[in-house]
């Protein structure tokens, strides 16, 4: 009786780590899919204030994507690719003057982006027995929402999203299309 009590234990086990297994590979690809997108908007809002956001966030999403692909790594897995392109809304052309509403229905697609992919993993988050992997997609959501209202406050029109500028200087300028490279 207790061999075959273990046996079905076992076998649950495996069943758990199978179902543990898609679930980070699920949340995996679609990190990757929300990071390529904001890379993607990250070339196009040329406002300052708003790309310096969009940077710290692709950080923190490169860094998710690194506890992510550790995770995976326990089933032998690597990062799988995205779950599909999200396309960034097209753009008025800019004047010479960066003007902040220009970038409003990019800003807000993310928010919108963000907000879905945390109403859509929060439930299955929840339900997780594996604690340790359950509280990394937990942050991951929460820093999610935090990005989600970076993204909200500048299709507002808020230019102070990482903090306020000293000394009252003028905003001014704008990011470049691409990188400068020698």
């Amino acid at each position: 009786m207790d061999a075959r009590l273990y046996y079905l234990q076992r076998k649950a086990d495996v069943v758990k780590q199978d179902d543990l297994q898609q679930i980070l590979t699920e949340c995996a690809a679609e990190r990757v899919a929300l990071l390529e997108r904001h890379e993607a908007g990250a070339r196009v809002v040329s406002h300052y204030d708003f790309n310096n956001a969009y940077q710290y966030v692709i950080s923190r999403e490169e860094t998710h994507l690194q506890w992510l692909q550790a995770a995976l790594a326990e089933f032998g897995q690597t990062l799988p690719p995205p779950s599909g392109r999200l396309a960034v809304p097209e753009v008025p052309k800019s004047r010479r003057k960066v003007e902040v509403s220009a970038f409003r229905s990019i800003c807000d697609d993310d928010a919108r982006l963000l907000g879905a992919f945390v109403e859509r993993w929060r439930p299955r988050v929840v339900a997780m027995t594996h604690a340790r992997h359950r509280k990394m997609l937990d942050v991951i959501l929460g820093e999610s929402l935090e990005h989600q209202r970076f993204f909200e406050q500048a299709a507002a029109g808020m230019e102070d999203l990482l903090g306020r500028r000293t000394g009252g200087v003028p905003r001014q300028g704008s990011v470049l299309p691409v990188r400068w490279m020698e």
